[in-house]
């Protein structure tokens, strides 16, 4: 009996069967295994984006992270059906890097994936495809498969990939799909306006030679009949001398004529129109003029540098207004000439739009901004640019660091002690302060801190000496701190000198700010116009139907809105309860602050910036525009306001409710308050004339105030750090969180305390509750939460997460708890 080869085995037996590991952009542990064709084989390389069948029906693009000959021992390795790259896309490092997210934030490699890579380089069978409407493919050649597809398009408007494939008989279409796609004859229906194609622009050029005096006449003569294109053609000769091309748009406008004329001019011969791939990326350059380092700026430069021979990390700290941005600018000027490449990371989209005009003014076309306002046109064109080496810095929030960086060699993570570097869902869960210096020790690059007032991790790693700490204890210009005033509203209320939620000593500091040319900020952590509604009869308040949290009124909707799930109803005329009409608004936030600034100071325009009017990707732009073009006197906005935005001209700042950033239930509740406070303040007065800040509070005798007073973060520290130890809070301990949900109130505290007693059989008093968090329950699903506290040692991290993923992989096998979901959320602040 003749023996068989194993399946992995080549026909001619001469050479080895190749195959890839991959991983798919879904929450499924591990890699898979395919196996290479012999028609791919050697054109597959790690990075690269290949398509694979996973299931019955589903298809992917996954990323290749292993290419090996080693067949799967479990399973006999499917085929891949092809390849979507000619070069990979992803570098070794960065597949590294997710692995290591993967595995300290306790989630997928699918997961990493799918946060990582642009909408548009992820395909999968569930996707819906229709015809691009600006498409005129009916004028062009197509295959026969192409023809089928634009065809049945034709009749359904939107169809599956997966349902095009059964159409065609085809285990895969993605390469006709591709094919399609980049033609431009077909849009994915997620992102129907913006599904990448490279931006195009039409150019005309002239068939004649202007020179020629005698062509000229008699191309005149026969254009006097056709007067339009006459006058067109006369203004192509006038705009275009010194320029070396012209958009048909740009012509088309200045001679104030329709398409056909032009197309009139196409079809004699004088004119061929043409396209260009063009750079979708335009920013405005300003003419600021790059300020020079003072003394104490190139003493911190210098300090930086020392620290960096023998240290990956520093931390800046510096007070508001310092000029530690120019001290950033220098380092990525000096890391673009030693031919590296930089990551500039910013908390907030807002921070952007002005960070943007200096670094384009100094580093030109060099520098790319990344964050989740571009659409993904502009976020493959950006990934693309990186990758390719043509940016040397890019500008940008959390998501910049997933980038695919060709060199680089230095981060700055500009406010890193903002949580919103922090991604809370979906996984993966990560730090990117945390992850940033990891990637750039990985790639031997170096990482700088940047803060006013620094996370109590960052400062307890450089008191230790892990980090190297400079200080900048002066403002830039020498131009003095601002003046703090505490309001006490217990004095004010009991004199009637409030009006509504404005103190005395507010409304006066605003009218002569004013008054004097000055802008104001006022600084609200809520938005939405009244956060309550409430009967005065019984007490009934409207609540969410989904979770369990009162409705916020926002009157430009006239609706009560839910900001955890987006669940929406008019405003009751009466009381859904007891009936009685005496119903009454509780509290306030940015909304009516803006409504009532217009009652108080009606000659002066306010602007509001919360998460409600910066929904559209330029709208951040016109407000902080708005702002420094004197449009605006009063900037209303959330925490947003407080992240290292410069203004010129404001000269006082009010924060309205110093008490609702105290009684947070949050062990950083302390740390966040003298931030958020310390860091609107430093907003004003950056010019010249010294700032104001006016801080209401119920409670001026607490002892916070007193070192924000002082401006005094060491003293605050040394402080808050004693009741972290005694707490077991960080950054003495690690934090993991676990979050149970579940459709059923029951079935979710059972689940949650049979996973707590599960941990607790091991790693006993570290672990708390199962207990309900403050909003049990949210977009219809019963939370419990456990905690578990670990003592900062490699082997107690590293066992105790190991100890929790199996805990949780049991839980999700046991019968009874099928449904509930757990996620895992390490260094949960």
């Amino acid at each position: 009996m003749e023996s068989q080869l194993p399946f992995y085995a080549l026909d001619d037996a001469e050479t080895a069967t190749v195959f890839v590991d991959v991983v798919l952009p879904i929450p499924v542990q591990g890699l898979f295994t395919y196996r290479i064709p012999r028609n791919l084989e050697g054109s597959i390389q790690e990075g690269m984006r290949v398509i694979v069948q996973f299931g019955a029906r589903k298809v992917y693009a996954a990323i290749v992270v292993h290419v090996h000959e080693t067949p799967p021992g479990k399973y006999t390795a499917k085929y891949i059906l092809d390849v979507l790259d000619a070069a990979p896309i992803v570098h070794p490092e960065q597949l590294d890097f997710w692995k290591w997210i993967a595995a300290y934030y306790c989630c997928t490699l699918g997961e990493v994936m799918d946060a990582a890579l642009p909408a548009n380089m992820k395909l999968e069978s569930e996707t819906q495809v229709l015809i691009n409407p600006e498409s005129d493919w009916e004028r062009y050649e197509v295959s026969d498969n192409e023809y089928v597809i634009l065809e049945a398009l034709q009749a359904k408007k939107t169809l599956a990939i997966g349902d095009i494939a059964e159409l065609l008989q085809l285990k895969t279409v993605m390469p006709i799909i591709k094919s399609l796609y980049e033609k431009g004859f077909l849009l994915f229906q997620e992102e129907i306006a913006d599904a990448y194609r490279p931006r195009k622009e039409v150019y005309v050029r002239p068939l004649f030679n202007v020179e020629n005096k005698e062509f000229m006449k008699d191309l005149m003569e026969k254009l006097e009949s056709a007067p339009r294109q006459l006058d067109l053609l006369l203004m192509f000769l006038k705009i275009s001398k010194g320029l070396e091309r012209i958009t048909k748009k740009e012509l088309l406008k200045a001679a104030g004529a329709g398409a056909t004329s032009l197309d009139g001019l196409v079809n004699k011969a004088v004119f061929e129109l043409y396209e260009e791939e063009v750079d979708r990326l335009q920013y405005t350059q300003v003419a600021n003029e790059i300020p020079v380092l003072n003394p104490e700026q190139k003493n911190a430069l210098q300090e930086i540098k020392e620290n960096f021979e023998n240290k990956d990390v520093a931390l800046l700290h510096g007070i508001t207004g310092s000029g530690k941005t120019h001290i950033y600018m220098e380092l990525i000027e000096e890391a673009i000439k030693a031919g590296k490449q930089s990551l500039f990371l910013v908390p907030e989209i807002a921070l952007t739009a002005q960070l943007i005009q200096r670094l384009r003014l100094r580093f030109k076309d060099e520098i790319g901004i990344y964050h989740s306002r571009f659409n993904n046109n502009e976020r493959v064109e950006i990934w693309n640019k990186v990758l390719t080496g043509q940016y040397k810095v890019v500008l940008g929030a959390r998501s910049a660091l997933f980038l695919p960086y060709k060199n680089l060699g230095f981060i700055v993570v500009d406010e890193e002690h903002e949580t919103s570097y922090k991604q809370f869902e979906p996984a993966p869960r990560y730090h990117t302060r945390d992850g940033a210096i990891f990637y750039a020790s990985m790639v031997g690059a170096k990482t700088l801190l940047g803060s006013a007032t620094p996370s109590f991790e960052s400062y307890f790693n450089a008191q230790r000496g892990k980090y190297g700490l400079v200080n900048l204890n002066n403002r830039f210009g020498d131009i003095q701190m601002p003046e703090i005033k505490i309001a006490n509203l217990r004095d004010e209320q009991k004199k009637k000198l409030m009006k509504s939620h404005f103190s005395s000593v507010l409304m006066a500091e605003m009218k002569a700010t004013m008054e004097g040319g000055g802008q104001v900020i006022l600084f609200q952590n809520r938005r939405g116009y009244a956060p309550m509604l409430q009967c005065m009869e019984c007490g009934w308040t409207p609540e969410c139907k989904n979770c369990d949290i009162s409705l916020t009124y926002h009157q430009n909707l006239k609706q009560l809105v839910c900001h955890y799930c987006g669940y929406h109803e008019d405003l009751p005329k009466k009381c859904g309860k007891c009936g009685n009409f005496s119903m009454k608004m509780l509290g306030f936030g940015t909304e009516k602050i803006e409504d009532e600034l217009g009652i108080f100071f009606p000659d002066r325009k306010t602007l509001r910036m919360d998460q409600d009017t910066t929904r559209k990707k330029h709208s951040f732009n016109k407000i902080i525009q708005a702002l420094e073009d004197g449009e605006a006197d009063i900037l209303v906005g959330t925490q947003m306001v407080t992240k290292g935005m410069d203004f010129e001209k404001v000269r006082l700042v009010g924060i309205l409710s110093a008490d609702q950033l105290l009684r947070h239930p949050d062990f950083r509740a302390m740390e966040r308050c003298f931030s958020l406070i310390s860091q609107v303040s430093g907003r004003a007065g950056r010019r010249n004339i010294r700032g104001k800040v006016v801080v209401q509070s119920y409670s001026p005798e607490h002892p916070i105030f007193n070192f924000i007073l002082a401006n005094d973060y060491e003293g605050f520290y040394k402080t808050e750090i004693n009741d972290r130890l005694f707490y077991r809070y960080p950054p003495f301990y690690k934090l993991i969180k676990l979050i149970v949900r579940d459709k059923e109130e029951k079935k979710a505290q059972e689940a949650a305390s049979w996973l707590s007693n599960k941990l607790k059989d091991e790693l006993g008093s570290r672990v708390l509750g199962a207990e309900a968090p403050a909003i049990g329950r949210i977009r219809n699903y019963y939370i419990r939460q456990i905690m578990v506290k670990i003592e900062r040692t490699k082997t107690d991290i590293d066992f105790v997460k190991n100890h929790i993923m199996m805990e949780v992989e049991n839980f999700n096998k046991t019968k009874d708890y099928r449904g509930v979901k757990v996620a895992i959320d390490v260094d949960p602040y």
